[in-house]
């Protein structure tokens, strides 16, 4: 399975290994001020992605569909790694049973 990730500053990177995806989210922690630049993706081949933003904010969604988008709140680092894993792996049935809230 393909996906890529981006970074939170945009730079695109295709398969980034499972074990750098903490450092994906640690990236998130720099420069708190900075609200332009506060979130970092995963998009898999199928076109299904997870934006993920501070405080555990995390959004799915496909990207090429019509389909509703859908979000949680306050999710926890290690589901976080948890969805990014699923997806990257294109387990799409786990991540469609996760809890999502309708809309952004």
């Amino acid at each position: 399975m393909s996906y890529f990730v981006y970074h939170r500053y945009g730079r695109c990177e295709t398969n980034l290994p499972i074990p750098a995806f903490p450092n994906l989210l640690d990236e998130l922690d720099d420069r708190p001020e900075d609200e332009e630049h506060g979130s970092v993706s995963l998009i898999h081949e199928s076109q299904w992605g997870l934006g993920i933003r501070r405080n555990g904010y995390v959004d799915f969604e496909n990207v090429e569909a019509d389909d509703e988008p859908r979000h949680m709140e306050n999710v926890p680092r290690a589901k976080l790694l948890e969805l990014m894993e699923a997806l990257a792996r294109g387990d799409l049935v786990a991540l469609e049973a996760e809890p999502w809230v309708a809309g952004y």
